[in-house]
């Protein structure tokens, strides 16, 4: 028998069972790593954006302002916010073949620094997303006992057995203190295991991540199924599910409160300005439908938060709870940490319900990990330095890295950091750096065409006067009152609109259509939305080859003129927030970072070659100055593509008519 399996080992075949599991991933065209399908990218992109901010936060948001009315600010935000920015970085992704970095270098050269601030907001993140998947874990050990330990104790044992934090001391004057100090022994050690994990999902590439991915998004669907049956079966889950959808609010809807909570959830619920879209989609196949895969991603996402509020708000009605009580106040670690959990202790059968829900929220949580370091091993794994490292060598240094600083948020005091770090970073750096990606690709991209046209004075008015208005506008609204900023903002938009032109010289190339009637309104086309119609124009080139669904005209719009006030208004409201923790060090020392991560884009713009080592040096000059004289479809100097079908090439004059 000995001798038998002896043999029998020797003829297995240990390599072809690790090829299997950890597959090399295939080559494009150009030598770049592809996704083994569009269901890889997909459920990647999906596992990204679907997390505990999917299951947890959004009931949470929906529980202070319930009824049906919370549906219409929702959507509104999906389709002005979430949706314009996430085909703008998937697209250039694709379009780009590239890192952050480099998709912005091919917008423009000075907007380096806008792609580098991405990456390092979603690092960041990362950094202290990984401890909270090990106080999940905690739970997940806790529950394989026949009673649960946080029965009958639930506050208890989340505060004292798994944050295991020493409370602040607040003094009257000077500043918070925070006595606690060392590691607490068991988050370390998830912590450590869950960087393992995160490692060996995308050590390999996209070959392994696109095994990965179906189980750490197929089993959630799964269990979130049986989870939802459960929940919506409890007793009087009826009166909770009737707050979420059987109520009609509509004086809410007069409040700012629900349109900013709906833009915020919209906003942090897909998950962009990270990086890791633009990342997964340079590994798409360049001619990949990007329009269709953005749609599915961002309707999925919300699909799932949606349908899975159910869960949640059975729950709340099995409790009793109601939105109007004082005594009752959700967030996203309540409703993880002791919402769902108090409910579950209470259920029969209640350990193999908790082993369900926190293994959902581990796996979901582990699947938005390691899609928030991708982007910075992407970037590395693209930098001169990188293209001659080998992607596991470089993957392994990011992991340790990024333990090494989790390590802070698993101490003593650890909690309270994160609480501060995740305050600015996505209330404060997030928002910002999308603010920079679509103020940057809409008035950068192909600028000097605009510069040529109508002339660099009225280029720069209405390129100042279009973000000094977003700036004063907020400002004059939170000092004074919302409709003095409004005043402020939409008057320097106006005025500057008009000096730019009358100062601008008429454009040799007439405006397409309406706006070619005559020379204001030519000149107006030019310096108003040329660039951003541009961007639009030649990524279409790329991602709409085929039957493949084309960027739509109103995107460029929305992009433009509707987003980024949008964006400039939630990330406004930060600094008043910050002047109730001005006397706490953590929040002082996270509100520096997040400021040292914005400042990257100002650094990158003013000495954009102090970034060229993130960028190949074959793809170096996508983001160089050059003028083509045409407003028609050409050949996109940053893209490498020609219209083949028009036939125009760069500098080839093209009538009105066919420019949109």
């Amino acid at each position: 028998k000995t001798s038998g399996n002896i043999a029998l080992m020797r003829g297995f075949n240990y390599k072809k069972v690790y090829k299997w599991l950890a597959p090399d991933a295939a080559k494009e065209d150009d030598g770049r790593d592809k996704w083994p399908s569009r269901a890889s990218f997909i459920l990647a992109a999906m596992g990204g954006a679907v997390g505990l901010g999917n299951l947890l936060r959004y009931p949470s948001v929906v529980f202070a302002n319930n009824g049906l009315q919370w549906f219409i600010p929702y959507f509104i935000a999906l389709f002005f916010l979430g949706i314009p920015v996430l085909i703008l970085e998937i697209a250039i992704g694709q379009a780009y073949r590239g890192s952050v970095v480099v998709a912005f270098n091919g917008i423009h050269k000075h907007t380096k620094g806008v792609g580098l601030a991405v990456i390092m907001t979603g690092f960041a993140v990362a950094t202290y997303y990984v401890p909270i998947l090990s106080w999940i874990m905690h739970y997940f050990r806790c529950s394989f006992r026949g009673t649960l330990p946080w029965t009958d104790r639930g506050e208890d044992f989340y505060l004292l057995d798994v944050i295991a934090n020493a409370d602040p001391i607040t003094p009257e004057t000077g500043y918070v203190e925070y006595p606690g100090r060392g590691l607490v022994g068991e988050t370390v050690g998830w912590c450590a295991f869950m960087w393992f994990l995160v490692w060996l999902s995308m050590y390999k590439g996209v070959g392994m991540t696109g095994r990965v991915v179906y189980v750490t998004m197929g089993v959630p669907v799964v269990i979130m199924i049986i989870i939802l049956g459960r929940s919506v079966s409890l007793d009087n889950a009826r009166e909770g599910i009737l707050l979420y959808v059987g109520e009609w609010n509509g004086g809410k809807l007069a409040s700012g409160q629900i349109w900013q909570a709906a833009a915020g959830q919209i906003f942090f619920s897909i998950g962009v300005g990270f990086g890791y879209f633009t990342s997964y989609a340079s590994y798409n196949s360049r001619f990949a439908n990007t329009v269709q895969d953005s749609l599915i991603i961002a309707f999925s996402n919300s699909a799932y938060e949606v349908i899975a509020a159910f869960a949640v708000f059975g729950v709340i009605g099995f409790l009793g709870y109601e939105p109007g009580d004082p005594s009752v106040s959700l967030s996203t670690f309540t409703v993880g940490f002791l919402t769902y959990p108090l409910a579950i202790s209470e259920m029969p059968g209640a350990p193999a319900w908790a082993i369900l829900f926190f293994l959902t929220l581990g796996l979901l949580g582990l699947s938005s990990a390691f899609a928030l370091v991708e982007s910075f091993v992407t970037l590395m794994c693209d930098s001169q330095m990188g293209q001659r490292t080998s992607r596991t060598l470089i993957s392994t240094t990011v992991i340790i890295c990024a333990f090494l600083l989790s390590l802070t948020y698993c101490s003593r005091f650890g909690f309270y950091l994160l609480d501060a770090v995740d305050t600015w970073i996505n209330n404060l750096c997030l928002v910002f750096v999308v603010w920079a990606e679509c103020v940057t690709a809409s008035t950068m991209y192909r600028y000097k065409d605009v510069l040529v046209q109508v002339g660099g004075i009225a280029y720069w008015i209405h390129s100042f006067g279009y973000i000094f208005s977003m700036v004063l506008g907020v400002a004059v609204g939170h000092a004074a009152s919302p409709s003095a900023g409004a005043g402020v903002g939409f008057g320097i938009f106006i005025v500057s609109t008009v000096i730019a032109v009358v100062l601008g010289k008429s454009p040799m190339s007439p405006a397409p259509g309406f706006w070619g009637k005559n020379p204001w309104l030519s000149k107006l086309w030019w310096i108003g939305f040329y660039p951003v119609n541009q961007l639009r124009r030649d990524l279409n080139l790329i991602v709409a080859t085929g039957n493949k669904w084309k960027i739509p005209v109103a995107w460029s719009v929305i992009l433009r003129y509707i987003t980024p006030p949008i964006l400039a208004i939630i990330v406004s409201f930060a600094y008043p927030a910050f002047y109730q923790k001005r006397n706490d060090p953590l929040h002082i020392a996270a509100f520096t970072m997040a400021h040292l991560i914005m400042i990257i884009t100002a650094v990158g713009f003013i000495f954009p070659r102090w970034f060229d080592i993130f960028v190949p040096l074959e793809k170096l000059n996508e983001g160089a100055d050059m003028y083509t004289p045409t407003h028609g479809m050409v050949e996109p100097h940053s893209m490498g593509v020609r219209d083949h079908e028009k036939g125009h090439g760069v500098g080839d004059k093209v009538s009105p008519s066919t420019s949109l």
